[in-house]
Order: C-alpha cells, then sequence, then structure tokens
C-alpha cells in the first residue's frame, strides 16, 4: 500500500471509530458536514478522498484534534 492510501485508510478508520463513539450515524453526519448522505461511507471506505476543509469541520464535529483522524490508530 503506498503512503497516499495509507494515509486516507487511516482517515476512514478514524472517522468510523470517532463517529460511533458519538453515536452518530453516517447520515447523521453528513447532514452535520452539509455533505452527501452516502459521502461519509465512501470516505469511510477509501472510496472518495476527503478534502482538508471538511477534515477540520469533521474534527471539529467530532471533537477530536485534526492529528487523531489522520493518525494510525490500529
Amino acid at each position: 500500500m503506498d503512503y497516499e492510501t495509507t494515509i486516507y485508510t487511516n482517515i476512514g478508520k478514524n472517522i468510523r471509530k470517532y463517529r460511533l463513539a458519538q453515536g452518530f450515524s453516517q447520515e447523521k453526519l453528513a447532514e452535520m458536514l452539509n455533505a452527501n448522505p452516502k459521502f461519509i461511507g465512501h470516505v469511510e471506505r477509501y472510496e472518495r478522498c476527503i478534502s482538508l476543509k471538511k477534515l477540520i469541520q469533521l474534527s471539529q464535529i467530532l471533537k477530536v484534534d485534526l492529528t487523531s483522524l489522520v493518525s494510525a490508530n490500529d
């Protein structure tokens, strides 16, 4: 796996982890982010790349540091 794929895979896994910890559905989190209802699922499965702007917004919604969304936390 190349570096970029690794980063986006970590982001997807971490979004899912923190989303579930907050009790949000993918649809609810997408609504809070003002995104397409299927967007979060696509990002969590690394079918789409998330922009830095959306990533910052997600970190604020999920109440976690931006680095927590990017880091490998296996």
